[in-house]
């Protein structure tokens, strides 16, 4: 299949790397699949998040264990049961960015991560009832700890990433 992308024009694309969001994300409710894109092949840093619904809406995700050991999203059973009730290592976690010319000006958000169910690929957009999280995290103030392998349950995995396309 092709689809015609905001950012990098027509990709070829199957239907199985796609994510699905019953419920859409917060504000775009009536856009639910999606197709992921690495800005870098083989790596789940930062992914485009395509819409295959509208090409004009992508939203800039990033791997949030990469840029904050500690993150530890917690989600709640309503959450769970809504991915369809997955182990902790079946659930990779992306958070939406803000990006603007000047990398440290960009923000991402940590109190709202996408959960995506890796054996399913529904996915769900979460609100996290965690105070040390806000929806706004300046760049410049979250300590970047590189590629390494995180030792936390839900971590985005590299066995079993969000995004499986070649560029």
């Amino acid at each position: 299949m092709h689809i015609d992308t905001k950012h990098f024009g027509i990709m070829e694309y199957d239907a199985k790397e796609t994510v699905h969001f019953p419920d859409g994300l917060f504000g775009f409710e009536s856009y639910k699949n999606y197709f992921p894109i690495p800005l870098e092949e083989g790596s789940d840093a930062i992914i485009c998040l395509q819409s295959l619904d509208d090409k004009d809406i992508a939203f800039i995700t990033m791997n949030p264990f990469l840029l904050s050991p500690d993150y530890h999203p917690e989600i709640s059973d309503t959450d769970r049961r809504a991915l369809g009730n997955p182990e902790d290592d079946d659930i990779s976690y992306y958070c939406i960015c803000v990006l603007h010319d000047v990398m440290e000006n960009s923000s991402i958000n940590l109190k709202c991560p996408i959960a995506v169910n890796t054996t399913t690929r529904s996915a769900r957009q979460l609100i996290l009832d965690q105070p040390e999280y806000n929806f706004r995290h300046c760049m410049k103030d979250i300590t970047k700890v590189g590629e390494r392998e995180v030792k936390h349950a839900g971590t985005a995995k590299k066995e079993k990433p969000v995004t499986g396309h070649k560029r």
